[in-house]
């Protein structure tokens, strides 16, 4: 991946959390919980990608600062069926995106050496910054999609 590559990523992944919150807004309370999508519900989607973006948060600083870590994997389904229940969605959609803008300062600042380092994720093998960059720039408009999928919205 060159530099234009990578810089094309950063902005998507820094765009992640607008994207997000332009599906959730004007979302009403009966909304919340249905999916005209099969997909999974907004709320659960909110509970999702604050989960997984700490996590990524959390992968992206270990990539960086141990040599070789093991990233693990968890169950992304049961956390957004067990952790969702009626919880508020606000303060997951802030989280997400204060994950995200403190993740983007780093990103910002890596080196050649810093996008040349790796793991292993303990469910897919080898696991790089730039895997991680290319999986998390495009996580946030995914969702965004799935929750104007889910409302029945283009």
């Amino acid at each position: 991946m060159d530099r234009r590559e990578r810089a094309a990523l950063i902005e998507r992944y820094k765009d992640g959390h607008r994207a997000v919150a332009d599906a959730f807004r004007g979302i009403a309370d009966e909304e919340l919980d249905r999916s005209a999508s099969d997909e999974w519900t907004p709320r659960q989607i909110a509970h999702h990608l604050a989960d997984s973006e700490m996590m990524s948060a959390i992968r992206i600083r270990r990539l960086l600062t141990e040599d070789a870590p093991v990233i693990h994997g968890y169950d992304e389904a049961t956390f957004a069926k067990r952790l969702t229940s009626d919880r508020p969605i606000g303060p997951s959609l802030e989280a997400m995106r204060y994950a995200r803008e403190s993740t983007a300062q780093l990103l910002d600042r890596l080196t050649e050496a810093d996008w040349q380092r790796a793991g292993t994720h303990s469910e897919s093998g080898p696991y790089s910054v730039e895997m991680w960059l290319t999986i998390y720039a495009a996580h946030g408009h995914d969702h965004a999609a799935q929750v104007k999928r889910s409302r029945g919205l283009k």
